[in-house]
Parts: C-alpha cells; sequence; structure tokens
C-alpha cells in the first residue's frame, strides 16, 4: 500500500482518471465531427431507413461518449474546493465506463455503416459483431476475469498482479 492519506489517494486517482480519459477523448472528438458531416454529403439523401438508423446510432452514441469523457472534468470545477473528490473519483470511473461502453457502440455502427454502404448488409453485420466483441473483451470481459481470480490483497497499489512469491512493499 502507499503511505498516502486519502485525501491525497482521491487526488492521485482522479489525475489518472483524467489521464485515461484524454486518450478516449481525442478519438471520440474525432469520431464525433466526422459524423455531424456526413449528412452533407451527396450520397446522404439515397440511404434507405435502415441505414439512416445506423447513422443516428453511431451519432447519437458518440454524443453521448463525448458527454461522459467531459463530464469529470465539468463536475470538478463545480466542485472545486467542496471536499467532494471521492465522490467525484468514484462517478468519474462510472462516466468513465459508460463513455467507453457509448464508444464502442459508436464505432460499431459508424463501421457497420460504412460496410453495408460500401458492400453489403451481411458484411456489415458480420464486421460489426466481430468489432463489438474485441471491444467488450478487450475493454472489459478480460479484465473483469482477471479482477475475479484476485483478491485485492494479491493486487499492488498500482492495480497491478503481485504473485504469492513477491513481497509486499509499503
Amino acid at each position: 500500500m502507499r503511505n498516502e492519506s486519502d485525501q491525497e489517494r482521491a487526488d492521485r486517482n482522479f489525475i489518472e482518471l483524467l489521464q485515461g480519459a484524454r486518450v478516449a477523448v481525442t478519438g471520440v472528438q474525432v469520431l464525433f465531427a466526422f459524423l455531424l458531416t456526413v449528412p452533407f454529403s451527396s450520397g446522404f439523401a439515397r440511404l434507405d431507413s435502415g441505414d439512416r438508423w445506423l447513422y443516428y446510432t453511431a451519432l447519437v452514441s458518440a454524443a453521448v461518449a463525448s458527454i461522459c469523457y467531459i463530464a469529470p472534468t465539468a463536475q470538478h470545477r463545480v466542485l472545486f474546493r467542496q471536499g467532494r473528490k471521492e465522490t467525484l473519483v468514484r462517478r468519474s470511473n462510472l462516466y468513465g465506463i459508460l463513455g467507453a461502453l457509448a464508444l464502442a457502440a459508436s464505432m460499431t455502427t459508424a463501421t457497420m455503416f460504412v460496410i453495408d454502404y460500401l458492400f453489403d448488409a451481411t458484411l456489415a453485420l458480420v464486421t460489426a459483431g466481430l468489432l463489438a466483441a474485441l471491444a467488450l473483451w478487450t475493454w472489459f470481459g478480460q479484465l473483469a476475469l482477471n479482477r475475479s481470480d484476485q483478491s485485492p490483497e494479491e493486487e499492488s497499489s498500482d492495480g497491478s498482479p503481485v504473485s504469492s512469491s513477491e513481497e509486499r512493499r509499503p
């Protein structure tokens, strides 16, 4: 365990959450900006109802991901010097998870939208299913298995696993 107060731990956790969100926010913003331009292209008018719903899902889920990833920073401003950092850390973690789910939905449906336009619905559906499965596995599933395999005492202070033969340091 680290030799830090509860407040110091909350500060460190919040900074770590924000650093992680910075990586995702850039990608979400680029995807969202691209999606905002699509209806203004000449071919958009020719889309059928199914493709329009795919586009709608991709656009709205990118907006939700953006909101979730930006929320911790906005809430930090509102709660500044209110002594609510631990609440903010827990809430920010939840927003990060929701943002990742929304980003996975947006990436999957945006890819499905484009592949359906370029090729056919079957290839689009298969590709989207594979992408969704990959995102869910790498972002959540694999980690859930790791978490269930270890008790909290078996992790180092930075969250990495500690083997039973390793000495635990303060």
